[in-house]
């Protein structure tokens, strides 16, 4: 149901309410009954009201109905409203109501189940991987999850900035460059004298090789030349930085994703922004030393740590939550009130550390800020077997593995079927199959086969337009029609729970009924004006199915 019409019953049931009880200020909950017989919405304010107007809740049920149907605009909308159980009333529309459905969508066309903009502005961080080695099947679910938020938030009414952080500093980095240099001076990863926290994959080969080949890679608008000096390990740790940051982007891109901004850590020590962000907790009261350690009392910061946390290691080097803060704080400074990160479940720890050292910073910044969404391990199943090797990675899945394996549109679906907060099963081959069993392929074999029967019938917009909707009426169309009417709903709850998987399991139930209906009502028939109205209908759903794709990042293919 539309919002709009779930307002306007609102209001017209608490009008019934008030002309029976004028002291009430009734809150009207509206709901889908359990069991589709029942009508099309329910409402217990009845059994809410019925205590406080000492009355019985049935009989006030009833009377509310009478009121209910006595008022004009109840007339227009609802064919019954009927008494249930203890006191719950089920409203039943008018088929009226469901048949509108199909002119709104034609009207709004793209823009149909989307928000108009409220001048709010977001920034939604994720992937936000170390630029040592290929993007894995973890950082596939992030960019999945990601971009899908982004999009719902965007049809939200939200201005959405995508922003990737580079975890360009540190001991990581280090390892990064010493491993090239191994594999440049002829060591492999099973030599005695090879770093020992090293990386393994047959990536840091190809890095040594092109570096020693003088060859030239892109980042940040910068040429980054290797050169055959192995003594420079500055210079190895640039070029190897600059390759994987360009082989990151080119996954990206392979998954269609683009980011508004990459944010680099080592960006953070260069302005002094995280000495600043030290220097200011100090003043604050809040840091303190022990053992030849910097230490934020994190638990005097109320966001819940169980222990005070290590800011400043003894050799000066600081702890990676540190430019944490410090990132975050640039968030909020560039106007971002509203912040999302989303990350593994491994990154647990960090949430309550960095709440605890924006808190630390006086700066009115809300104890929940920056929202997490923590995801789980993703196992890739292929040919009834568990995949944990890559080649090319050393020791993981990585995500270009399974775009060539599957495409960005299975990839995409799949990642974000579950829940973000539990562990998916990745089965290439059920994302390979052309079967209903296959999600992805059942939900675009249906955009598909409604654009064949368009492109068969050669009907114009223009004649789709002149419909009438009226005509139907069959269970199978009706079915259908409420279900379109759910996509902005759809889009408020996943919105609101972060849960593009709302979406996704939606768009099956929407084929679902696509299907259904297709197989119990014929299009092509003698009847013109049947027919126009069944085309009109098939083409709403194609719109509705192409919208709600859309919000997942997956394609709309016309034929298949």
């Amino acid at each position: 149901m539309l919002p709009e019409l779930q307002a306007q019953l609102s209001q017209l049931l608490a009008e019934a309410v008030t002309s029976l009880l004028p002291d009430q200020a009734p809150s009207i909950k509206l709901e889908r009954p359990k069991q589709a017989d029942h009508g099309d919405i329910a409402t217990n304010i009845a059994m809410q009201l019925a205590k406080p107007a000492k009355r019985i809740p049935r009989e006030l049920a009833q009377d509310i109905v009478s009121a209910l149907m006595s008022l004009p605009q109840a007339q227009d909308l609802l064919e019954s409203a009927e008494i249930a159980g203890p006191g719950f009333i089920n409203l039943r529309l008018k088929p009226s109501v469901h048949q509108s459905i199909i002119g709104t969508i034609q009207a709004q066309g793209v823009n149909y189940a989307k928000g108009a903009p409220n001048g709010e502005s977001m920034i939604v961080e994720f992937v936000s991987a170390n630029p040592t080695g290929p993007l894995h099947v973890g950082h596939a679910r992030q960019a999945a999850l990601g971009d899908s938020i982004c999009r719902l938030f965007s049809a939200s009414g939200y201005q959405v900035h995508r922003e990737f952080y580079y975890n360009d500093a540190g001991n990581q980095i280090n390892n990064l460059a010493t491993s090239v240099q191994a594999r440049a001076r002829g060591q492999s990863p099973d030599d005695e004298g090879y770093p020992a926290d090293g990386y393994r994959g047959d990536y840091i080969l190809d890095i040594a090789n092109d570096y020693m080949a003088g060859k030239t890679v892109e980042a940040d608008g910068q040429l980054i030349t290797g050169a055959a000096d192995l003594e420079n390990i500055d210079e190895i740790r640039r070029f190897a930085v600059a390759y994987l940051r360009r082989e990151q982007d080119l996954d990206l891109k392979a998954f269609n994703l683009i980011f508004d901004e990459y944010y680099l850590e080592s960006s953070l020590y260069t302005d002094g922004k995280v000495e600043q962000t030290v220097k200011q907790l100090t003043d604050n009261g809040f840091t303190y030393e022990h053992e030849g350690a910097l230490w934020l009392k994190t638990t005097e910061l109320g966001t819940g740590d169980d222990k005070d946390r290590v800011m400043r290691k003894s050799d000066g080097s600081y702890t990676y939550f540190v430019p944490d803060v410090a990132y975050h704080i640039t968030k909020w400074q560039r106007g971002y009130h509203h912040a999302i990160d989303i990350q593994g479940s491994d990154h647990h720890g960090t949430v309550a550390r960095v709440r605890a050292g924006l808190q630390g910073l006086n700066l009115n910044i809300p104890k929940d800020y920056p929202a997490y969404i923590l995801h789980k391990m993703v196992r890739v199943m292929r040919n009834g077997e568990e995949v944990k090797i890559s080649k090319r990675a050393g020791s993981y899945v990585t995500m270009r593995d399974l775009i060539d394996w599957v495409g960005q549109d299975a990839v995409r679906f799949f990642l974000i079927q579950r829940r973000a907060d539990t562990e998916f099963t990745f089965d290439v081959d059920l994302a390979l199959a052309k079967s209903s069993d296959n999600p992805v392929y059942y939900i675009q074999y249906a955009h598909a086969r409604i654009c064949k029967i368009l492109r068969d019938s050669a009907v114009s917009t223009t004649d789709l337009q002149k419909a009438n909707a009226a005509l139907l009426v069959a269970p199978t169309e009706l079915t259908l029609l409420k279900r379109l009417a759910e996509l902005p709903n759809m889009i408020q709850l996943a919105t609101k729970e972060l849960g593009p998987h709302y979406i996704a399991f939606w768009l099956l139930d929407l084929a679902t009924d696509f299907h259904a209906w297709y197989t119990a009502e014929r299009m092509m028939i003698e009847d013109p004006e049947l027919k126009l109205a069944r085309l009109a209908l098939a083409d709403a759903t194609r719109q509705v199915i192409a919208n709600g794709l859309d919000l997942l990042g997956v394609s709309s293919p016309e034929q298949m």
